[in-house]
C-alpha cells in the first residue's frame, strides 16, 4: 500500500533507495564488527572480544531502525546478503590480522566512510526530497557514527 505522508511517490522511491545504500553499509559494518569479535586475538582479547560486542550489537539495532525507516516510507527493505554487496560502498574483503588494532583500524575506516556518505546526504533528504523526517534521522544516525569511531579512535591514541 503507498504511504501518502505527504511526501511524492517519486522522492519517497529516492529516499528509500538511498536508505537502502545507507543499510547495506551497516549490514556489512555489522558483518565485519561481528568477525572482530569472533576473531579477535592478542594479551587483550578480554577486553576487545567485549567491545567489539557492544559495537555490534548498536549497529544490530541500527540495521533494523534503517529497514524499517524504508518500510515507513512504504517501500520493502533489501533483505539478502547479495543485495547488501551491490549496494554498499563499503568493502567486504579487509584481508588483516585478528589483532585489535587491525580490526579497530578496519572498523574506524568504515565508521568514517559512512559518516561521510551520512553528511554528504542530510540537507538532500529535506530540501530536494521534502522529507525532513528522513533527514533528522540520519542526523541522530550521524551522531551513533560519531560516538562509536569516536571510541575506535581512543584506542589508537
Amino acid at each position: 500500500m503507498e504511504a501518502k505522508i505527504g511526501i511524492s511517490a517519486e522522492n519517497l522511491a529516492e529516499v528509500a533507495h538511498s536508505l537502502s545504500k545507507i543499510l547495506a553499509d551497516e549490514y556489512v559494518l555489522y558483518t565485519k564488527t561481528r568477525k572482530a569479535h569472533w576473531n579477535v586475538e592478542g594479551p587483550d582479547f578480554y577486553n576487545k572480544h567485549k567491545f567489539f560486542e557492544e559495537q555490534y550489537t548498536q549497529l544490530e539495532s541500527i540495521v533494523d531502525e534503517v529497514a524499517e525507516r524504508i518500510r515507513k516510507l512504504g517501500h520493502y527493505a533489501p533483505a539478502s546478503l547479495k543485495q547488501f554487496l551491490e549496494l554498499t560502498h563499503l568493502s567486504e574483503d579487509d584481508r588483516g590480522k585478528n589483532d585489535a588494532l587491525t580490526y579497530i583500524k578496519i572498523l574506524l575506516a568504515d565508521h568514517e566512510s559512512i559518516l561521510i556518505h551520512l553528511r554528504e546526504n542530510i540537507d538532500n533528504y529535506a530540501g530536494a526530497l521534502k522529507d525532513a523526517g528522513t533527514s533528522d534521522y540520519i542526523t541522530g544516525l550521524m551522531e551513533t557514527h560519531e560516538t562509536m569511531a569516536w571510541m575506535l579512535r581512543a584506542h589508537l591514541s
